[in-house]
C-alpha cells in the first residue's frame, strides 16, 4: 500500500459532520462517488483566508447537484460556516478548498438510490498559482479534439476525460489542452480559454461541452471596467491559432497568458509569442477584484 503523502497526513478536513486529520477520513467501498463518479465538486480560491466569489461558487454547486439530482445537504450560510472553519484550521493563508458532494453509499447499481444520504467532502490545500516566470512569458499549450462526453457543463467527479487530456500537455511539457470539438473551441482539461481578435475578447457561448467557469462572468466584468470588448460566440480552430492574444482562466490560475500554441507562437508583429496588452489589463483588474470580492 502507498504511504500516505507525510504533507498531508494531518491537514484538517470535513468529512459527513466531522473535522478530522486527512489520515483519518475513509470513505464506504459502496460509495457511488467511488463506484460511479456520481458527485459534483467546487473548489473555492482563498486569499488572506477570505473566499473569493464564494457566493457564486455555491450557486454553482446548487445548480450541478440539481441538474443529477442530489440534494444540496446545506444551505449556504451553512457552507460558509463549514468552509471558514475548515480554512481557520490551516497554515496557509492562500489556500484551495475543494468540497465534493456525492450521492451516498448504495449496493451497486446504475439506477439511482432514493432516500440516501449524499457523502460531504472538504479538503483544504495551499493554493498553487502560476510563478512570476510563467506570468511573465506567458505558457505554452497543445490542442486536442474534445473526446469527452456531452456534460462538460457538469462539475462532475467524473474527471478522467479531462485527466487524459491534460495529461497530453503533461507529456509535451505544456501548461495545458486546449480542447476542439467538431472544428470548435469548447475549453481546456481544467481552464477556460479566451480568445482576443482587433481587442476583443471572445470565449465560446454557454453550453453542454462547457463549464461555465465562475471566472466567465468575472472576466465579462472585468472587461466592462476596462472598457473591454467582450463577446461569447462560437470561435473557430482557426480564429484560436490566429488570434492576437490567447489566454487560460481558472481558480488557481486566475487569467494567464498563453503564448505558444502547438509549437507555434501566439499573436503577430512585435508582440508575437509574449504576453499582450489586454492579458495586462485584465490581469491588474483581477487583483483589484481580489481585494473588493472577498468575504
Amino acid at each position: 500500500m502507498a504511504a500516505f503523502p507525510p504533507s498531508l497526513a494531518d491537514s484538517l478536513c470535513y468529512l459527513n459532520g466531522e473535522f478530522l486529520p486527512l489520515r483519518d477520513a475513509k470513505v464506504s467501498v459502496l460509495d457511488r462517488g467511488f463506484l460511479f463518479g456520481d458527485g459534483i465538486y467546487e473548489v473555492l480560491p482563498v486569499y488572506n483566508r477570505r473566499f473569493f466569489r464564494f457566493e457564486e461558487h455555491m450557486a454553482r454547486l446548487g445548480r450541478g447537484l440539481a441538474k443529477v439530482r442530489i440534494a444540496n445537504p446545506h444551505s449556504a450560510v451553512r457552507w460558509l460556516e463549514l468552509c471558514r472553519e475548515l480554512v481557520a484550521g490551516q497554515a496557509e493563508d492562500d489556500q484551495a478548498v475543494y468540497l465534493q458532494v456525492t450521492r451516498g453509499v448504495a449496493p451497486r447499481n446504475h439506477v439511482m438510490p432514493v432516500d440516501v444520504e449524499p457523502t460531504v467532502f472538504m479538503m483544504s490545500n495551499p493554493l498553487v498559482q502560476p510563478s512570476p516566470e510563467e506570468r511573465h512569458r506567458g505558457v505554452a499549450c497543445v490542442t486536442a479534439r474534445d473526446f469527452r462526453w456531452e456534460r462538460g457543463d457538469l462539475k462532475s467527479v467524473s474527471l478522467l476525460g479531462n485527466v487524459l487530456a491534460r495529461q497530453m500537455s503533461a507529456d509535451h511539457g505544456a501548461a495545458e489542452t486546449i480542447l476542439l470539438r467538431d472544428g470548435f473551441l469548447t475549453e481546456a482539461s481544467a481552464s477556460n480559454v479566451w480568445v482576443v481578435h482587433e481587442g476583443a475578447v471572445l470565449g465560446p457561448p454557454k453550453s453542454e461541452h462547457v463549464l461555465e467557469g465562475i471566472r466567465y462572468e468575472l472576466i465579462r466584468e472585468l472587461c466592462e471596467e476596462e472598457g473591454i470588448a467582450f463577446n461569447l460566440r462560437p470561435v473557430a480552430e482557426a480564429d484560436l491559432l490566429a488570434a492576437d492574444e490567447v489566454m487560460l482562466s481558472s481558480a488557481a490560475k486566475e487569467v494567464l497568458p498563453v503564448t505558444q500554441i502547438d509549437g507555434e507562437p501566439v499573436g503577430h508583429g512585435a508582440l508575437r509569442g509574449k504576453p499582450g496588452p489586454i492579458y495586462a489589463r485584465l490581469y491588474e483588474a483581477y487583483q483589484r477584484a481580489k481585494r473588493t470580492q472577498s468575504l
